[in-house]
C-alpha cells in the first residue's frame, strides 16, 4: 500500500473533475481496460506488434474495437453471448474466471477442482467447464508461447490471457466465505446502492478511481517505480491468487463492519477509502504482471 497511498488524493480529485457517479463499469470492463493500459506500457515493441496482429483477426465481433484495451473485455462477452440461449459458451467458461479459495481452510487444488490436466489433444479453449482461473492462466500461456498452436488458438488464447490475469487480482475471485465469493453478502456505502459484496469489488471501488481508464492508468503507471515492476514481475497465477486471496483476508472481508440483524453490512467511508486504495494497488500489479506473461511467451 506504500505507493497507492500517495495516489489516491490525485485518483480521487480525477474521479470529481471527471463526474464520476454512479453508473456502473464492470471490472469486466473500466476495470479490465486500466490492467491493459498499464500492460500496454510495459510491453516489449517487438511483443506489441505480435499482440496487434493477432487481435487483428478477431472475426467475433464482440467487443468494441481489436486493440488491446478493449479486446481484455472479450472473455466476459464470449461467456455471455449466448447466456439467454444455447449456454454454451457460459456453462464452459463461466468457472474459469475465479478460484474460490475457502476463508476457513484454502485449499487450491480443491478450489481448481482436483487441478485436472487436459486431455490429449485438447486446445485450452475446449477444456473442461471444471477448472480454475489459476490452471487457465498457465494452460493459455503455454498454448499462446507454443508455436504448434493455430493463429486462431493463439489468439483465443491472448484474449482469455488478457482477462484472467486481471480476473485473478480481483480479492473476491481469489476468495469465498461459503458466500459465492460475496455474491451473497448485501453492502452499501454513503451516496451508493445497496449491491453484493462482489458487486461493489468488481465495479464500485473502480468507479471511485474515475470515469476515464486512460487517465486512471497515467496515473497507476507513473506511481510503478522499476523496483515495483521488477518484484511485481515474477511468480505464478497460483503465487497472484494466493497474494489475492490474502488481500481479501485483510482487507475485504477483514476489515468488513459486523453485519446488521437482517444480515446487511453498511461499508464505512473509512471502509471504502481502503477498498479504493486495495483496488488502485491490484490493478497496478494486474497490469505489470499481464505485461510479464506476455513478454515471457512472445519474446
Amino acid at each position: 500500500m506504500r505507493q497507492i497511498a500517495v495516489v489516491t488524493s490525485s485518483l480521487i480529485c480525477l474521479a470529481s473533475l471527471s463526474g464520476a457517479t454512479d453508473q456502473a463499469f464492470a471490472w469486466g470492463d473500466q476495470g479490465h481496460e486500466i490492467i491493459a493500459l498499464v500492460a500496454d506500457h510495459f510491453l516489449e515493441p517487438a511483443v506489441r506488434d505480435t499482440i496487434d496482429g493477432l487481435l487483428a483477426g478477431d472475426r467475433s465481433g464482440l467487443t468494441s474495437s481489436k486493440d488491446i484495451t478493449h479486446e481484455a473485455t472479450w472473455a466476459d462477452k464470449y461467456r455471455d453471448s449466448d447466456r439467454d440461449t444455447t449456454r454454451k459458451h457460459y456453462l464452459r467458461t463461466h468457472d474459469w474466471h475465479f478460484v474460490d479459495l475457502e476463508l476457513d481452510g484454502p485449499d487450491l487444488a480443491a478450489a481448481c477442482f482436483g487441478r485436472p490436466a487436459l486431455s490429449p489433444g485438447t486446445v485450452a479453449s475446449n477444456g473442461p467447464a471444471q477448472a480454475c482461473v489459476v490452471d487457465k492462466i498457465d494452460e493459455f500461456t503455454a498454448e499462446l508461447a507454443s508455436p504448434a498452436s493455430s493463429t486462431g488458438e493463439r489468439r483465443k488464447a491472448l484474449q482469455f490471457l488478457l482477462h484472467f490475469v486481471g480476473d485473478v487480482h480481483q480479492p473476491l475471485h481469489a476468495s469465498d466465505d461459503h458466500d459465492r465469493g460475496g455474491n451473497e453478502k448485501t453492502v452499501s456505502a454513503r451516496g451508493t446502492p445497496t449491491n453484493s459484496f462482489h458487486h461493489y469489488w468488481d465495479t464500485e471501488f473502480v468507479i471511485r478511481l474515475g470515469a476515464n481508464p486512460p487517465s486512471i492508468a497515467r496515473l497507476l503507471i507513473g506511481r510503478i517505480s522499476e523496483a515495483d515492476r521488477r518484484n511485481w514481475s515474477r511468480g505464478t497465477a497460483a503465487d497472484w491468487a494466493m497474494e489475492s486471496f490474502h488481500v481479501a483476508v485483510q482487507h475485504a472481508y477483514g476489515l468488513l463492519p459486523a453485519p446488521t440483524s437482517s444480515g446487511h453490512y453498511k461499508l464505512s467511508a473509512d471502509y471504502v477509502k481502503d477498498a479504493t486504495e486495495t483496488t488502485a494497488d491490484q490493478l497496478s500489479k494486474a497490469g505489470v504482471r499481464l505485461a510479464f506473461v506476455l513478454n515471457q511467451a512472445l519474446r
